[in-house]
């Protein structure tokens, strides 16, 4: 296929065949002559790969052998399988703690209150500024009790979220939940007060979901949604399907399902996946209900990562799993052949690959 001609962009069917490359393909493909170069700094070519690349979702995991080990940084796709990925460009010790739309926030681990902004298939990267004051008013032990990344893929713009409980030195926790937000836009930090009494397991801290404009994290108890609007710098609360409810067996977590919120809850015997139809009448629909017959003795380390409408990828203490909801198999995607010394699930974050420039 030869690129010549007097025209000024690619013909719509190369187009069309480009996006649906992978990342590391597409940026081969560059060679090919200038028009092609010159498509990845495209505003219609850059949408149409990103709304192509969000409907495959992906898994990223941390595996550490020790506690002093390098980690290595894996990508299961479901249909390329696994990948190793590396972020020795941050020039830092880091560990993931959100993921959105392509983007992954990092944090420092020598350096706490160093944060990073990174695509791991571009290399690009941004430091975060630091805040003017240290982050050790959070509770407990200087960390933010929550970190949420919103990546506007229209906008082109990002935030950084920082939420936890504030402290007096020599005192418990006063109960006010202080958040700060980074806007990419204009480089700076802002800061939103409220009072919370909310409590999260690791889990829901490391599921936060950024839609309709606004950040979500279900919390420990799964009582409820809470949720930032970032529009409006302001937290609410969104309720849960009465039918979902936790203990004596009964777990529930928190994904995006096709743009949208869904929640998946999990039991000795079933998985049932809710979707959020009305998001301003909080209006919940079950859209599919999936045996755990198949894999019974896995089911109380199982974990729920990421899902499409087409399949769903979930995490145990060594493995990575793909159910492909159309044919409903089940398939191991990724094992981990040696000692690991946390579980897959306690690092693993749902990821897709994306054109976004975080510089």
């Amino acid at each position: 296929m030869k690129c010549q001609g007097g025209g000024s962009f690619p013909d719509e069917v190369v187009i069309q065949i480009l996006s649906r490359l992978p990342i590391k393909s597409l940026f081969r493909a560059r060679t090919v002559c200038k028009l092609w170069h010159r498509l990845l700094s495209e505003d219609y070519f850059v949408h149409l790969y990103n709304e192509e690349s969000v409907r495959n979702s992906m898994v990223v995991v941390e595996v550490s052998e020790s506690l002093d080990s390098v980690p290595t940084f894996i990508c299961v796709d479901r249909s390329r399988g696994v990948s190793e990925f590396s972020l020795d460009f941050l020039n830092d010790r880091v560990k993931v703690r959100a993921s959105c739309n392509g983007l992954l926030c990092c944090s420092s681990i020598p350096d706490k209150g160093v944060h990073y902004v990174c695509n791991p298939v571009t290399r690009e990267f941004r430091l975060i500024p630091r805040r003017e004051r240290s982050m050790n008013r959070f509770h407990p032990d200087g960390e933010p009790t929550l970190v949420g990344l919103a990546c506007d893929l229209h906008a082109r713009t990002f935030s950084v979220v920082l939420a936890g409980y504030h402290r007096t030195f020599g005192h418990r926790p006063d109960g006010t939940f202080i958040c700060f937000v980074y806007d990419s836009g204009s480089n700076k930090w802002r800061r939103i007060v409220s009072f919370q009494d909310d409590h999260f397991t690791h889990m829901s801290r490391n599921q936060v979901v950024f839609v309709n404009g606004a950040l979500h994290w279900l919390t420990g108890s799964s009582s409820y949604v809470l949720v930032l609007d970032l529009r409006y710098d302001v937290w609410r609360k969104m309720s849960l399907p009465e039918q979902v409810s936790c203990g004596a067996g009964t777990r529930a977590y928190l994904l995006e399902l096709d743009g949208g919120l869904s929640i998946i809850q999990i039991s000795e015997g079933w998985m049932i996946i809710w979707a959020l139809k009305d998001y301003e009448m909080e209006n919940w629909q079950v859209v599919d209900k999936i045996s755990l017959r198949c894999i019974r003795g896995l089911v109380p380390g199982i974990f729920p990562i990421s899902q499409t409408s087409e399949y769903l990828f979930l995490a145990t203490h060594k493995q990575v799993l793909v159910y492909q909801r159309k044919s409903r198999v089940w398939k191991e995607m990724y094992s981990v052949k040696n000692g690991s010394m946390l579980p897959l699930w306690f690092s693993a974050h749902a990821f897709r690959s994306t054109i976004f420039s975080c510089k």
